[in-house]
């Protein structure tokens, strides 16, 4: 995620030019001296370092992204906030909600209470599509939402044989699915329908208990090798969840990092009493919606993107021209950087990470008692 960030920063001004903003990439942290180097050679930082101190401590660092594992992020994000350094992060923000808390409170008192700029890496909103859809159901054409339906389904941890990472650590990772995908299922309920989950029930289970330890470091899911040894996984590889939302809506979520053969099955569908919608990250160009009766015809019409969707027009010359993940993180380093130096809300922020942290804790408390749990609102 830290080199996908600064090829983000680094297309800013050919896409959005009208921030008037041309990001310097000043400096990289990283403990392993192979990526140090690619920061500097491959993606074109002026330097780097060992230590987020040394990045902290440096007054020509005006911003920073963080893109650690888990377990770091509480305490990178909690010393950028008190340096007065506003701050992209990826989720989940810290590995339970209390952490998650500390990262926005500490955010909302930086600088003597004027606060710095946040952002979260909630990627899957910035979709053309998904920008769309959010705008219909604003402007009522789906009518009253009645329920929706979204998925996130992978199989990146489908192997019995791939490595106990930290990914697996109750204590590093947190949450497993919960937090690494659920918690996008979680915002994007939220933000697509403008309603707030206020209270779920859920089950989960972990369908693979051990894995063999690495052997060696790895970045991100690869890299690793494995010797004999095994240990126990200490969080979930599967969930399923029902919600209230605040409108009187109702959300059923599931996750899993385990469905073989499902690389990134990422599903968007909202039913109203005029019409419904849906959209999927497998094909992330186009959605399909439905308005009114439609007589013989009645049934869901496929729309390519195109310009008035999102931000689609920045990318592509004309209708139907694939977009990819790497722009859509583009777009998210467009909208931090304005909310950074213009003062704009556009990015999604600590505040929504929060809230999807403490949705997250009330399916794992749910998952735990067999019942509904309420979601704090933050």
């Amino acid at each position: 995620m830290g080199r996908l960030h600064a090829t983000s920063y680094q297309r800013l001004p050919s896409r959005f030019p009208e921030l008037g903003i041309r990001p310097r990439l000043v400096v990289a942290a990283d403990p392993i001296e192979e990526n140090q180097q690619a920061a500097v050679e491959q993606f074109g930082v002026e330097r780097a370092v060992a230590s987020i101190e040394e990045v902290l401590a440096d007054p020509e660092v005006e911003a920073l992204s963080i893109c650690a594992p888990n377990f770091l992020h509480r305490d990178f994000a909690v010393a950028a906030a008190r340096a007065g350094k506003p701050f992209w992060i990826e989720k989940p923000m810290g590995v339970s909600a209390a952490q998650s808390r500390e990262i926005h409170d500490a955010a909302a008192t930086a600088r003597g209470g004027a606060g710095v700029a946040t952002a979260v890496g909630f990627n899957y909103r910035h979709a053309p599509a998904v920008a769309h859809l959010r705008a219909m159901i604003a402007e009522g054409r789906l009518g009253r939402i009645t329920n929706v339906r979204c998925w996130l389904i992978a199989d990146y941890a489908s192997s019995p044989d791939g490595p106990l990472t930290w990914r697996y650590d109750r204590d590093k990772g947190g949450s497993g699915v919960i937090g690494d995908l659920l918690s996008h299922g979680a915002d994007l309920v939220q933000h697509v329908t403008g309603q707030r989950l206020t209270e779920v029930t859920a089950t989960s289970d972990t369908f693979i208990p051990e894995r063999p330890l690495p052997t060696t470091v790895g970045v991100g899911h690869g890299g690793f090798e494995i010797g004999d040894e095994r240990g126990p996984v200490q969080n979930e590889d599967w969930v399923a969840a029902l919600g209230t939302l605040s409108g009187g809506a109702h959300a059923t979520l599931e996750s899993s990092r385990v469905a073989r053969g499902h690389r990134s099955d990422y599903a968007l569908e909202v039913f109203g009493t005029e019409g419904s919608a849906r959209w999927s990250f497998t094909r992330m160009n186009e959605f399909e919606v439905m308005l009114g009766e439609g007589g013989t015809e009645h049934g869901f019409t496929t729309v390519l993107a195109a310009a008035g969707h999102g931000e689609y027009s920045r990318f592509q010359p004309s209708p139907g021209i694939p977009m990819s993940f790497d722009d859509l993180k583009t777009i998210e380093a467009a909208a931090f950087l304005s909310d950074v130096v213009h003062g704009t809300r556009l990015a999604p922020s600590a505040a929504d990470g929060l809230s999807a942290a403490e949705i997250c804790e009330a399916v794992v408390r749910s998952a735990a008692s067999r019942a509904w749990e309420s979601v704090p609102q933050t």
